[in-house]
């Protein structure tokens, strides 16, 4: 298996334009991730959590993401949305998604069989990244 890695993407004031599902199928039709788990959930203004369906959110007459029903592996539980839903905003909704970097698996395995071991791995956060890219252009 590849790594596994979760996003949670806020949609404030509960508005879902389905811009970006395109190409979290392109993603997953070309073989680069597999999805997990989806999940979505909405915070109300009071703050109580739901768990949302999905369906039709930019109401059109069309199921937006029929293409991902089913794309629930259980990993996903309460504490994982009542954790997900302490970086919301009151009356936003989130897409919780869970998936494996496929691209990955091949590679480990190669460095695996040549006797490589991975021992670190992290990410660095976008904004982290462009703060150090424009120091080093300020520095230039």
């Amino acid at each position: 298996m590849g790594p596994i890695d979760y996003l949670v993407v806020e949609f404030p004031g509960n508005r879902m334009t389905g811009e970006g599902f395109p190409l979290l199928v392109d993603l997953v039709d070309r073989g680069v991730i597999r999805i997990i788990d989806l999940m979505f959930i909405r915070k109300d203004e009071d703050g109580s959590v739901t768990g949302m369906e999905i369906a039709d959110f930019d109401r059109d007459g069309q199921l937006d993401l029929s293409v991902f029903d089913g794309a629930s592996s259980g990993v996903l539980g309460q504490d994982d949305i009542e954790e997900a839903a302490v970086a919301l905003e009151p009356g936003s909704s989130a897409g919780v998604l869970v998936y494996e970097n496929l691209w990955a698996a091949p590679f480990a395995a190669a460095l695996r069989r040549g006797g490589a071991r991975m021992v670190a791995s992290g990410r660095i956060p976008v904004p982290a990244l462009v703060a150090a890219l424009d120091a080093t252009d300020a520095a230039q």
